[in-house]
């Protein structure tokens, strides 16, 4: 706290997230001095809360219950990391220290702002308040109380600020200032570079290979070393530079300058922290790795050494940037501690967590706090050496053993690719417990991932996702998909991706027509769109198809050891194939299709995702063909063919039943249409010959989702690769239509006309964007527009009869297009969460959220 030379202001400086405890006698100006100061959110009012639970400011019988409100409401503000005011007398220490805790546990720092008013005046405005006026005596405890306080306050945890007279509160200015640890504005590009621990020949290799230009100081000179990048990128080191390595002094060196350039940030390794210790004079326990790194220091000059010293006690514990999506710490960082500042923050930041117990080697057991990390912000840390880096719930470790003989690595942000460099010589033995073996096949994400939380997908969800924002799913919802995905669905490492359903188009005024494409056009002219794809669609039963070049490919990027070289599956997440035999045999083909078109080497992947249809419809709906088509067809004509021929004798009989006749012969040909449509699309199928898989859309490859490209280069690529000599695969047909031209829109409804006429089911209408925008917001991804025919199936026999179309007519579309937009949204998300390799919750809760969206009230026509 500070006064200026003119005694006109007086600055308070306060950390950005806190704990503000004001303390002083009734009538010391607390509240009006926290009114002035801090926003009406921040401040909590012992006062305020007397009257949320009695009504009476004054109760004081209620004050136990008010400081449990308080107490309650403060947790929740500092768990938030809000700075939060508590307004209270607080000149006991017993009060104080509930307050101190409640701080420590969110590590927050408690600053106790003190009113030591002189008592006459705290008197005077006592009396002012009237009825609100409390005892004399009370007051004058409270004053002995906060006198006596004063001196205890920084034993009891506080930064302080004194204010002895009213003419200093009156001049006092609060300003926050933000935590070293809080550097959310930078944004980056940043190179993170893993446990150094002397190996300097090593860094000047990996600088090189991340494109760093490094001009050699000189300490006989006085010349430092500049790092620089010519695109602006900065370093960040994670600490432990010394120690265990063959030249500390000048990774320090070369580290301290760049820091100093502003050409890099650095944090504090347990390693550095010992030697800064002991630099500083501290009793600290010699080890032969510290005795290194203090004969390797010690032809250096004691300036400089001093130098080492303060550089290493200025480090933060950690650093939040770019937005709070990036933390970096020496041994991690657990979620709640993020971008706070405490004492238990700084020792995880440089020791992480142990058990408590020991190993075989005598050293402790580390808790593996990434296993249960559940933020938002990447973690990128060291400290514990690991074989390779790898990502585990939003986390890496970048410490690969350079030191012993492994490599240095580095994280380029926000790429997120690795970079890493040998080692030259191995220069020094583990010295106790040995690097980890890595596994064989599964990464350390996969190993963790072999069981869901059932919490991460229960009750009421908001899913944030790139293309629609946020998306809710109601808890009813919910509840029935955790039903159909615990005891239908597929292994749920395999479930990457789960198609959105398609909305129709508006319905037509055409004679005798539901659906007709002028209205599918129409509906993306309005919206901007000038050029759009029509596929036909095929009749049959919609799939996701995900082919591996071999098992290993697929132990190795789904997890899933002993399933085969992929899957096939149904909209709703159920396997395709009941016989395991043919799913294989039918994945075998597509595997083998991939490789002799090339796909594999051109995408380099050794997987592919495949949005599909698998045909016959038969195939998949042989039991709603039993159960359902197959007896309204034969019902219909049965029922209807003895009508007619009721009718058709009473007749001969000279009755006049040529009306009801007509109208039950019209009825039984609309049954015939019936039977005739379904039955276009059903064929035996006794073996895989008989099968036919269309893809569409080509959804992912390793490192990719292809939503970037445009419909046609999705059809174009998957007509190449179903031009092989696998007749299993069976290419879309599709029209690319100007709608601007009004001959190419007629092209392509004559082109659909022919396509129903003959029995086909119509086709579906795209952007060619694949995810088209409309503004801000994301326009539909298909149109399906249906011939006569087909929807027949759809709405029953008799729907084209005038009365019933009519009626059908007046159909609500709204809530099928919302719904096909955040399936769509949805899905695509969990593809780049898979792609992105994030935890297989984050991926999952995209399809659970699709199949509890498939839960909403829609009509199951559309």
């Amino acid at each position: 706290m500070q006064v200026s030379a003119a005694n006109l202001t007086r600055r308070v400086t306060i950390p950005e997230f806190c704990l503000v405890v004001l303390m002083g006698a009734s009538g010391s100006g607390k509240s009006t001095f926290a009114r002035a100061h801090f926003a009406p959110t921040e401040v909590l009012s012992s006062d305020a809360c007397r009257a949320l639970v009695r009504d009476d400011e004054t109760a004081q019988e209620a004050t136990a219950d008010a400081f449990e409100v308080l107490h309650f409401i403060a947790r929740k503000r500092l768990a938030a990391r809000r700075l939060t005011v508590v307004d209270a007398t607080n000149v006991r220490p017993e009060d104080r220290r509930q307050l101190v805790a409640i701080a420590r546990e969110y590590h927050a720092t408690p600053v106790a702002l003190a009113f030591d008013i002189p008592e006459r005046i705290c008197q005077e405005r006592n009396l002012a308040r009237g009825d609100r006026a409390i005892g004399r005596r009370v007051i004058r405890n409270q004053c002995q109380l906060l006198r006596h306080s004063l001196r205890r306050l920084r034993r009891e945890g506080f930064r302080e600020h004194r204010f002895p007279s009213q003419e200093e509160v009156d001049v006092a200015v609060v300003e926050r200032r933000p935590l070293q640890t809080d550097r959310r504005a930078d944004r980056g590009p940043f190179d993170i570079v893993g446990d150094l621990h002397g190996c300097f020949d090593e860094l000047n290799e990996l600088l090189g290979e991340l494109g760093y230009a490094v001009e050699r100081g000189d300490q006989a000179t006085g010349a430092r070393y500049r790092v620089t990048h010519p695109d602006g990128r900065r370093l960040i080191f994670l600490g432990d530079l010394v120690d265990r390595g063959p030249n500390s002094a000048n990774c320090l060196r070369l580290v301290m300058d760049a820091v100093a350039a502003g050409d890099a940030l650095c944090l504090p390794g347990n390693h550095d922290d010992k030697l800064g210790r002991k630099l500083r004079g501290r009793d600290v326990k010699l080890n032969r790795w510290l005795e290194q790194t203090l004969a390797q220091l010690a032809a250096e000059p004691p300036e400089w050494r001093d130098r080492v010293a303060q550089f290493i006690d200025s480090l933060a514990s950690h650093y939040e940037l770019d937005g709070g999506r990036l933390v970096v710490a020496h041994a991690g960082m657990k979620e709640e501690m993020q971008g706070r500042a405490s004492r238990a923050v700084r020792e995880f930041a440089l020791y992480g967590e142990t058990t408590g117990e020991t190993d075989e080697f005598g050293l402790p057991v580390r808790h593996e706090w990434a296993a249960d990390y559940r933020g938002r912000a990447q973690v990128v840390y060291g400290h514990t050496p690991v074989p390779a880096a790898e990502w585990l719930n939003r986390t890496i470790c970048l410490d690969t053993g350079c030191v012993f003989g492994g490599r240095l690595t580095a994280l380029r942000y926000p790429e997120n690719d690795l970079v890493s460099v040998p080692a030259s010589h191995v220069y020094s033995e583990p010295g106790g417990r040995p690097v980890a073996a890595g596994t064989a096949l599964l990464s350390a994400q996969q190993a963790h991932d072999d069981l869901l939380d059932i919490a991460d997908v229960q009750g009421k969800r908001f899913i944030t996702t790139r293309l629609h924002g946020g998306v809710t799913v109601r808890e009813e919802h919910t509840a029935a998909a955790l039903e159909v995905m615990s005891r239908f669905a597929v292994d749920p490492r395999w479930l990457v991706y789960l198609p959105p359903t398609m909305a129709p188009s508006n319905t037509t005024n055409a004679a005798g027509l539901l659906e007709h494409p002028a209205e599918a056009f129409a509906f993306y002219a309005e919206r901007g769109v000038r050029t759009v794809v029509c596929e036909e669609k095929h009749m049959g039963s919609r799939a996701v198809a995900i082919a591996c070049r071999d098992e290993r490919a697929a132990v190795r990027r789904f997890g899933i050891p002993d399933a085969g070289i992929g899957i096939v599956y149904t909209r709703t997440g159920r396997r395709f194939f009941a016989d395991a035999a043919v799913e294989r045999a039918v994945l075998e083909r597509v595997s083998a299709a991939l490789s002799e078109r090339g796909f594999w080497d051109r995408f380099d992947t050794d997987w592919i995702c495949l949005d599909c249809e698998v045909m016959p419809w038969s195939a998949k709906a042989a039991a709603l063909l039993r159960a359902q088509y197959g007896p309204v067809a034969s019902a219909s004509r049965i029922g209807l063919g003895a009508a007619v021929e009721a009718l058709q004798r009473a007749g001969t009989r000279g009755e006049t039943t040529r009306d009801l006749l007509q109208r039950y012969r019209t009825r039984a040909s609309m049954a015939d249409a019936y039977a005739q449509a379904y039955r276009r699309y059903c064929w035996p199928v006794s073996s895989v010959d008989d099968l036919r898989i269309a893809p569409f859309h080509l959804l992912a490859t390793e490192g990719a989702v292809h939503a970037d490209r445009d419909h046609g280069w999705h059809m174009q690529t998957l007509t190449d690769l179903c031009a092989g000599r696998d007749q299993l695969l069976e290419a879309t047909p599709y029209r690319t239509v100007d709608l601007e031209d009004e001959a190419a829109r007629a092209a392509a409804t004559a082109w659909w006309e022919a396509l129903t006429e003959a029995g086909g089911e119509g086709m579906v209408v795209k952007p060619w964007d694949f995810s088209a925008m409309h503004g801000r917001r994301l326009l539909q991804p298909a149109l399906k527009c249906r011939g006569r025919e087909y929807l027949r199936i759809i709405y029953g026999p008799e729907y084209t009869a005038e009365e019933h179309l009519q009626r059908l007519r007046e159909r609500g579309v709204g809530k099928k297009r919302s719904l096909a937009v955040r399936e769509f949204a949805l899905g695509i998300e969990g593809l780049e969460r898979f792609v992105r390799k994030e935890p297989l919750r984050r991926v999952h809760e995209c399809a659970f959220a699709v199949l509890a969206l498939e839960s909403e009230p829609v009509d199951p026509r559309l």
